[in-house]
This record gives C-alpha cells, structure tokens and sequence, in this order.
C-alpha cells in the first residue's frame, strides 16, 4: 500500500498556502511535503502540522530566486558560499519541524559553466552538505528533472544521479525518484525503481502528459503501486501533480490509500 503524502506547492493551490494544510487532512493525508519552507516561520509551520496531526515528510534545500528563474543553485560554481549559508538555515528549519530528509536541486546549468565544472561543483557540495546532514540525523536526496519542464536542468537522468552519489562516496546520499520526470527522460520506470530500490529514498509521482494526476495520462500507476509493494519500497511518495480541475475533484484516484 503506496504512503501518499500531499504535495502542498501543487496541491489545494486554490487557497493560501497555510489552509492547505487542513485540506490535506480533511482529504485524508497523514503526510505533506513541499518545495520551501522559508517565506514562513517554523511556529506557522509547526502550528499548521500540529492541528491536523500531520507529518512533513521532505522540504528542499534553499534554491535561489525561484520567483526570478532559479532552480537550485547547488551546479553553480559562482554561488558556493550562497549554497553552504542554504544548508544551514534547511537544517534549522528541518530540525525544528521533525523532517528526516531534504532535498537539493542541482539547478540549470549557467551557459557560461563548463560541463565539467558544473558537475564538480555539484559533488564538492555534496560532500559538503551530506555529513552536516547526517550529523543531525537527516538524509539528503538528489532528484532528476525532465529537461522539457526544465531546460539546462544539470541532473536529468537516474543514472547520472547514481553515478554523483557514487563519485560523492557518501552513504548519506540518495535517489528522490520523480516518476513523471523519468517517464520523460528515460522510461524503464519498474525496472529502474527495482535496480536501484537501496538508493531510492522518497518518490513523487504525477501523470504524463499534462504532469495531472494519475489516471489522466500514459502511466500505469496501478501497476506501479503494485510493483513498488512487491519489491519492497517503504519510503514516501509525495503527490507533485498539477490538478486538471480543483484538487479535492481530482483526488477520486487515491480515495483507497488515503484511509486514515
């Protein structure tokens, strides 16, 4: 039986950011996740958890101006210090409000940036970010982004992800396998989730095309929720999709996983 925790930047966006908390619960979600906590306070947050008795599973690191173009920053080498200071303010955040794993964005890659030095600098803040990490029992995630949604997202492919983690040589340092993102990239969705299940810490899921929620599009999520039982997966799957309509009209697809 798949956990589903609610993503809240894309879910129940119909009202202010801290209402969807309470409509996360009333549909039946014990979990949510989101990109950012940072435009609030850890009271706000906590608060909002707290009256619907719901955990959060999974924020990111700090990813630069998302309002001005950024998606993470971490490829960058020119925003080094910028990243360090963003692992510092993710821990204090993810500490104060219970969150056993964060997420970084590698970011597009600047045009005036070397492959090569895009990717070491990647690794370098990896290495760097992975123990502070650990040091207060939180695990950190890379994830692959389609470079459709994205262009010139750095990190597209899972193999490229497992082959960082490797180069990192961190064992604090995992997959956070997006399912429509991979069905875009590479396909092989099953055999990928099973090749790789040990490093595979977190999923998030929405249907292709459209990104809408399962049922909409090409992917069989009935088979993969089977799937992902039978090999073993025990992790989160945080439900990023853009509803095609309102999210609570939409949400028909997960009524039998979302009995509280």
């Amino acid at each position: 039986m798949p956990r589903l925790a609610a993503n809240l930047t894309m879910l129940f966006n119909e009202v202010p950011f801290l209402e969807r908390f309470d409509l996360a619960a009333a549909a039946g979600f014990s979990a949510v996740e989101f990109l950012f906590p940072y435009d609030y306070t850890v009271e706000q947050l906590r608060d909002a958890l707290g009256r619907n008795k719901l955990q959060l599973v999974l924020h990111n690191l700090p990813a630069g101006n998302w309002a001005g173009g950024d998606r993470g920053i971490a490829c960058d080498p020119a925003r080094v210090q910028e990243f360090r200071d963003g692992v510092d303010q993710a821990i204090a955040y993810a500490t104060a409000l219970g969150v056993p794993q964060l997420n970084c964005l590698a970011g597009i890659k600047p045009a005036n940036v070397a492959d090569a030095d895009a990717r070491r600098t990647l690794v370098e803040n990896l290495k760097y970010a992975a123990p502070k990490l650990s040091a207060v029992g939180i695990r950190l995630l890379i994830e692959a982004i389609n470079t459709f949604d994205i262009p010139g997202f750095f990190l597209n492919r899972t193999q490229q992800a497992l082959d960082i983690i490797a180069e990192t040589g961190s064992d604090n340092l995992f997959v956070q396998y997006d399912i429509y993102h991979m069905q875009r990239m590479e396909g092989e969705l099953a055999k990928t989730m099973e090749n790789n299940l040990p490093r595979i810490a977190h999923m998030q899921l929405a249907d292709n095309p459209g990104r809408n929620e399962p049922g909409s599009g090409e992917i069989n999520y009935h088979f993969l929720f089977a799937f992902l039982d039978k090999i073993g997966y025990q992790g989160w799957i945080g439900c990023e999709y853009k509803p095609a309509a309102t999210t609570a009209a939409g949400l028909g697809w997960a009524a039998a996983y979302l009995k509280r």
